[in-house]
């Protein structure tokens, strides 16, 4: 790349999640969810009574966040939180009614999404987006990996 462009791609890339997002989210909200609840309710649907530890995990966002997360949803009357049937000190998280039947606005608010960023390309053109996209995610998570790898040698090696 020439030396004007360097950094072309990852600024677009980041502009691009952050409308990405930005559309998302006027969307949710107009059905009563703020952004990253999504996530949370889909993944609730998916597999319903995770942890807060395993909804951490699977949308890749640290238990704080999802705890706030889950508190709102809560309030919202959206989840409820039982105690572990094995570890009392343990909770799950579950879809009440009214959250399974937010579902379907969920998802319709990331088709409607989906679509409007996907308008004008044609099938071939997604296709390869997308094994674009997976190939740029792999590379960055295997940059994670390698760096907490990184991380937890150098602690060996300072004990």
């Amino acid at each position: 790349m020439a030396k004007a462009d360097k950094g072309a791609v990852l600024t677009r890339l980041q502009g691009t999640a952050r409308l990405t997002r930005t559309a998302l989210a006027s969307k949710l909200l107009a059905h009563g969810f703020y952004a990253g609840q999504d996530q949370i309710m889909i993944s609730l649907d998916q597999e319903d009574g995770q942890t807060p530890g395993q909804l951490a995990a699977r949308i890749g966002v640290r238990p704080p966040t999802v705890t706030k997360t889950i508190n709102r949803l809560q309030t919202q009357g959206f989840v409820e939180k039982r105690a572990s049937d094995s570890d009392a000190r343990q909770a799950h998280v579950y879809l009440t009614e009214t959250g399974r039947g937010a579902i379907r606005s969920i998802e319709k608010s990331l088709r409607k999404t989906e679509k409007q960023a996907l308008k004008g390309l044609d099938k071939k053109d997604q296709k390869a987006l997308l094994k674009l996209l997976a190939r740029v995610e792999a590379n960055l998570s295997g940059m994670i990996v390698e760096a907490e790898d990184e991380i937890e040698m150098e602690a060996e090696a300072a004990e």
